[in-house]
């Protein structure tokens, strides 16, 4: 009851929560009494279901913004909606994100470009426009989505592997400048989730190798995790709603991973 009584009349933003990571962190920020803006591309009569039905079960108000992040006036925009909306903006989650898989000497440099602005320089500016109403209140929560690549590294994914770093780094900055500031910035390190991005690598793997989807799953979680189960979105959002709790208040500038032991190893 604790965390729920404390983010009652909070004001939450998550980037890319039409669906995937982003929608179950979403969805566990207004089971904790919070007011959400959503933010994603995808169907406007989807993204209207999914905001009526938060709305009605959890009782909060559910905005959407359709910012592209990859445009920084969008991303202002988003932030001044949010406050407009909720007469503030108290936590922050930085989740929207792209990929694409090359070799380095063949990844196409259009990709390179889209993937660092969406996964990292989009965390930026965000964080740059939310940061003065957080200041003013005294009090903020800055949750960036990185990625066990925010950590270690795997072939063939270097754009994704250099801005998950670099958004780890943007991470442990933010908290350093904020330490006695009220506000508080950390990095959720994900492992394999099964989220739609996902699903298309595992039917992609499952019919280039004539196996079936079941075992292109675990071939999959089994080159990396030594356990084989996927993290799920509503486990990453419970994690995102701790770190907004008084528990975690000296916990900043840390990224924590939620990856089946992964980065154990």
């Amino acid at each position: 009851m604790g965390i729920n009584h404390m983010l009652k009349g909070k004001a939450v933003l998550v980037t890319g929560s039409t669906s995937g990571i982003g929608h179950g962190v979403a969805e566990a920020f207004a089971a904790a009494g919070a007011n959400v803006m959503l933010n994603g591309f995808g169907d406007a009569a989807d993204i209207e279901r999914i905001r009526q039905a938060m709305t009605g079960t959890y009782g909060v108000d559910v905005g959407y913004s359709g910012a592209d992040m990859s445009r920084p006036d969008d991303i202002r925009r988003m932030v001044q909606d949010t406050e407009a909306r909720f007469g503030r903006l108290d936590i922050l989650v930085n989740n929207a994100g792209i990929q694409h898989t090359a070799p380095v000497d063949e990844f196409p440099e259009d990709r390179w470009d889209a993937i660092l602005a969406i996964n990292l320089s989009a965390a930026f500016h965000a964080i740059k426009a939310a940061l003065p109403g957080m200041k003013r209140r005294g009090w903020g929560r800055i949750i960036n989505t990185a990625s066990v690549h925010g950590l270690v590294a795997s072939v063939n994914k270097v754009a994704y592997v250099a801005a998950k770093h670099g958004i780890v780094g943007l991470t442990k900055v933010t908290a350093l400048e904020l330490a006695n500031a009220g506000i508080t910035c950390n990095a959720i390190c994900p492992g394999w989730v099964r989220t739609p991005l996902v699903e298309k690598q595992i039917e992609a793997r499952a019919q280039q190798a004539g196996v079936s989807v079941d075992q292109a799953k675990q071939q999959l979680l089994s080159e990396k995790q030594p356990m084989t189960e996927f993290t799920t979105p509503a486990g990453i959002g419970a994690l995102a709603v701790f770190l907004c709790s008084d528990a975690a208040a000296t916990m900043t500038g840390v990224s924590l991973p939620i990856d089946g032991g992964w980065t154990a190893q």
